[in-house]
């Protein structure tokens, strides 16, 4: 297995077509991506005027990486080995942000330690640690142009997805040869919604294995973690997104089950759990997750 390492310093910030790839590896190869947080790493103080800060270097993704032999119409398999997070965390609110910031009057940033696996949120609560990446992805097909790395789509991007972390295999499409992959935005720790517009933020080192899948016929993105299969869908309002990853999930269903079409559905009303990723980014994100044992057929 080879192994190679990028630094964060390889930061785009909108995925695109027309990115140069800053490294090529094969199927199969391992790659560390260090990452700066989501603001660039520039804040450093709770004091800082938030005003002062460059908003146009916000969610950052190091990278891309274009894999060989990953052919447009493939799928490429990313399984999240490590998330190596640093010792400070820093989240902010305000106005026009998240989901209240229509009764908010004033920016606040928080900075907090991480200590033993917690966050120490205040005095006295601390919150247990739940690594994972907020922005990951694939470049979209040249025609429709870059996308910002803040927006999720259908490439993947920022899903901030609590389930993509450690030990997850993510499936995203390849829209472009060599599929060119990059990832950052990684959280210490963060609740379904993101509600203030933030997660724990926290610069990291991620390290991945990569694997091209030829003629793979399943909806992308989804991701497989904890014997379960979750289908991602992002759109402009979330009722779209939950209904899209819904669909996808029943064409899984029919794919891998002798079921019919009512049966498939009566399955997921039954035991699949429609939840939120976020509802702060310009395009809304939900999943769609179902344990792998009611797919008794399903191959990756």
């Amino acid at each position: 297995m080879v192994k190679h390492y990028i630094q964060k310093e390889h930061a785009i910030y909108a995925m695109s077509a027309d990115n140069e790839p800053v490294l090529s590896v094969q199927s199969g190869d391992t790659i560390t991506f260090e990452t700066y947080d989501c603001f660039t790493n520039q804040v450093i103080s709770e004091e800082q005027v938030v005003e002062a800060l460059d908003w146009q270097k916000i969610n950052p993704a190091t990278g891309p990486v274009f894999i060989e032999d990953a052919a447009v119409g493939d799928v490429l398999e990313v399984t999240i080995q490590t998330i190596a997070i640093g010792d400070m965390a820093t989240f902010m609110t305000g106005p026009e942000l998240g989901v209240m910031g229509d009764e908010l009057t004033t920016m606040t940033i928080k900075r907090v330690p991480i200590v033993q696996d917690v966050l120490q949120f205040t005095k006295d609560i601390q919150i247990p640690i739940n690594k994972m990446i907020g922005v990951i992805g694939t470049a979209p097909p040249k025609e429709i142009g870059p996308i910002s790395c803040g927006i999720p789509d259908a490439h993947g991007g920022n899903m901030d997805t609590t389930a993509i972390t450690e030990g997850t295999k993510l499936y995203l499409p390849v829209n472009i040869e060599g599929a060119l992959l990059a990832l950052g935005d990684c959280h210490a720790a963060m609740g379904d919604g993101e509600v203030s517009v933030c997660g724990a933020e926290v610069p990291a080192e991620v390290t991945v294995t990569v694997r091209v899948l030829k003629n793979h016929a399943v909806p992308t993105p989804y991701l497989i973690k904890d014997d379960a299969i979750s289908m991602i869908a992002s759109a402009k309002t979330l009722d779209a997104a939950a209904i899209l990853a819904t669909k996808n999930m029943v064409k899984v269903v029919k794919a891998f089950t002798d079921l019919t079409d009512t049966e498939a559905i009566h399955l997921l009303s039954l035991a699949g759990q429609l939840r939120i990723s976020q509802i702060v980014d310009p395009n809304k994100t939900a999943r769609m997750e179902l344990p792998l044992r009611y797919l008794k057929n399903f191959r990756e």
